[in-house]
């Protein structure tokens, strides 16, 4: 066990409980004045049933039968069997602080989905969605790619949760308001935000807690946490000036709402990319990620979903994007676990082969030695 790690992990659990709370406020502040408090109550009700869940059944799915190539962890950490003090799966911090760290990735994870469904979306429903959620998609897919799962086994690389977190709640969240509805009134009447102030105030809390959300993700205290930090700054910084640069060229203006949008665009774009990319290329994902990011919220208009708060357009192609980009970016000297990405050498070789296994392409070249796929 190593002291400077645990303490760091200690801190990061710390930082991504917080960003429930400020997701809240970055939401309820979006949202018309009447349904602020049930925005609110959805966010802070998912901390304590999630967290519940979680140490019932959801960390053991998700991370028993760690390593086996496999859809689905087992029972072996049913109730938080044999997760103690001491470290586990080879990591030098406490197997419980582990557990822990993991349990707030699987409480924000459902809370994303409430901006789609804001307004029209009953307490009770909204309820059991997140808990059958939780334990049939969650679990499962924090499986495929955290715990060495099928995806992982191949060579899918995702530091702190582009896909299984972002992707994964966006994906979820266009499943359901198509099942939903729009909302009453929507096209026909104005829906403004009540409170910008309120949503300012949580994407400052959302862009302080990513920092535990990324560099944590390197669960220790070292220089890859350290490159994560940079990286998380950056594209967020990126992402909020091109956000703001597109709204001027396509409305003559910039606006508050997009500056925080562009915000959280960039901390989701670069979140599967913190940890295995350096120099100027975070300052290129955000970028990017501004003005896809910005440009896909139009598609709901176009296509006819009411995404109330632009959880699809953020959350579900902020995720996908970084998950791709990371392909071009991906540099082995920030992280070994990486294959250097396309414009770092990799690329016209690995196309032309077609002798996968002793290719350096290969998912055996890939595959992440121990203790997690980082």
């Amino acid at each position: 066990m190593d002291s400077g790690d645990t303490a760091w992990m200690l801190t990061s659990t710390a930082l991504v409980l917080f960003m429930t709370p400020g997701l809240a406020l970055f939401y309820g502040g979006m949202v018309r004045s009447k349904h602020v408090l049930g925005m609110l109550m959805q966010n802070f009700a998912a901390m304590g049933l999630i967290a519940v869940l979680w140490a019932l059944v959801g960390f053991s799915l998700a991370f028993g039968d760690f390593g086996n190539g496999g859809v689905l962890g087992n029972l072996d950490f049913l109730g938080l069997a044999g997760v103690g003090i001491e470290p586990g799966l080879e990591l030098t911090i406490p197997f419980v602080l582990f557990a822990a760290y993991q349990m707030t990735f699987a409480v924000i994870t459902p809370a994303l989905i409430t901006g789609a469904t804001a307004d029209r979306m009953k307490f009770s429903a909204y309820l059991v969605f997140i808990g059958a959620w939780l334990v049939l998609v969650y679990a499962p897919v924090a499986h495929w790619v955290f715990a060495g799962g099928w995806l992982a086994s191949l060579g899918a690389l995702d530091f702190a949760g582009g896909a299984v977190v972002h992707m994964n709640a966006g994906a979820a969240a266009l499943g359901v308001i198509l099942v939903l509805g729009p909302r009453r009134g929507w096209r026909s009447e104005a829906m403004p935000p009540h409170s910008l102030p309120l949503t300012m105030l949580g994407t400052g809390i959302l862009w302080f807690g990513w920092f535990g959300f990324n560099a944590g993700s390197a669960l220790a205290a070292n220089g890859v946490a350290a490159q994560a930090v940079m990286n998380t700054f950056l594209a967020a910084s990126a992402a909020m000036l091109t956000w703001m640069l597109v709204e001027r060229i396509k409305d003559g203006h910039a606006t508050t709402l997009g500056a925080a949008s562009g915000v959280v665009a960039g901390l989701v774009a670069i979140t599967p990319c913190a940890g295995f990319v350096g120099g100027m290329s975070p300052i290129l994902i955000g970028g990017a990620a501004g003005v896809v990011c910005v440009l896909a919220i139009g598609l709901k208009n176009r296509f006819g979903y009411d995404d109330s708060l632009d959880v699809i357009g953020i959350h579900l192609v902020g995720g996908l994007l970084g998950s791709v980009v990371l392909g071009l970016f991906a540099d082995s000297a920030v992280n070994e676990v990486a294959t250097d990405g396309l414009f770092l050498g990799a690329g016209p070789a690995c196309w032309s082969t077609r002798s996968w296994p002793a290719s350096p392409c290969s998912p055996s070249h890939w595959s992440c030695p121990p203790p997690w796929p980082r």
